[in-house]
């Protein structure tokens, strides 16, 4: 086994083009080995000393989010809070405050779980990965094309992850992200919904977004919604998340109580996110505010 630690991004390209895994924080890969998911790789390359990968730039164009930014300092970034709310509201409910302080966001979208709280609000914000290998350089994907399935990603092994990029939204625009949890640390999703919407001068709404959490081999993104009034387009998109979720059947919940829960998390997202773009406050996270969860 050998491991590097590379301080440039040229040097974790040259390691990686050798054969070797990136590893940074290791909430995902040291956990999962632990757990006897898969065996630790053969060779690693540290890039959690790579300067500038943790930067997180926003402007008139939008965010450009490094990979190793971590989630405690996304839940509590004031311009991702008010601007690209449900990706705060997902990366503040991810483990415990430890595993946040070192869990990196991308380390969580590239170790593509579809019960990430990061993935529903990435895909309805519309983010892009920035991929970069020492052969081809660099190219940026959306969501839906880097995730293949569980633990699986379009990238190619020599490609490092260096940003996510949020595009700037259009005015009266909010987001949100639920999750249904059996408590309030360590969980993992058992279903979970993102929201994306743009509202109309009358208050209706004009564009909208959902996304899921937990309930197929990838994030699932709702097709065939239509703006209209608020309460309308909410149950639409839980009837609709309700028909097109894949949900399985495991020790945390049968696959019709995922089914018909991802439809309530689905709409009360949509409920809250035009909150936000109607300009209401609403706290990250969003699942404390609405107090879903056990009590504390």
């Amino acid at each position: 086994m050998s491991f590097v630690i590379a301080t440039t991004v040229d040097e974790a390209l040259a390691a990686l083009a050798a054969g070797a895994r990136p590893v940074a924080g290791g909430s995902d890969l040291v956990v999962g080995a632990r757990h006897g998911k898969a065996p630790l790789p053969s060779d690693l390359v540290a890039i959690d000393r790579i300067s500038g990968l943790d930067c997180i730039e926003v402007d008139d164009n939008g965010a450009c989010i490094g990979a190793l930014a971590n989630h405690h300092a996304i839940e509590g970034h004031a311009v991702l809070g008010a601007r690209w709310s449900a990706l705060a509201d997902g990366s503040a409910l991810v483990g415990s405050p430890s595993t946040r302080n070192v869990g990196t966001l991308g380390g969580n979208v590239m170790n593509a779980s579809p019960a990430m709280d990061t993935g529903a609000p990435l895909v309805v914000l519309g983010a892009e990965a920035e991929l970069v290998s020492a052969a081809r350089g660099s190219r940026r994907v959306s969501m839906a094309e880097l995730w293949t399935g569980p633990g699986r990603t379009s990238a190619s092994p020599d490609e490092l992850c260096v940003a996510v990029h949020l595009p700037a939204l259009p005015a009266r625009s909010g987001s949100a992200y639920l999750r249904l949890e059996y408590r309030r640390a360590m969980e993992i999703a058992v279903v979970g919904a993102a929201a994306m919407v743009t509202l109309a001068d009358d208050g209706t709404i004009a564009a909208v977004r959902v996304a899921l959490t937990a309930v197929g081999p990838t994030i699932v993104e709702v097709t065939g919604l239509s703006g209209g009034p608020v309460a309308d387009v909410a149950a639409a998109a839980g009837a609709a998340a309700s028909a097109q979720a894949s949900p399985i059947s495991d020790l945390r919940a049968s696959d019709a109580y995922r089914r018909h829960s991802v439809g309530v998390m689905a709409r009360r997202a949509v409920e809250a996110a035009a909150r936000r773009a109607a300009g209401e406050t609403i706290p990250v996270p969003l699942n404390r505010a609405v107090g879903i969860g056990a009590a504390s």
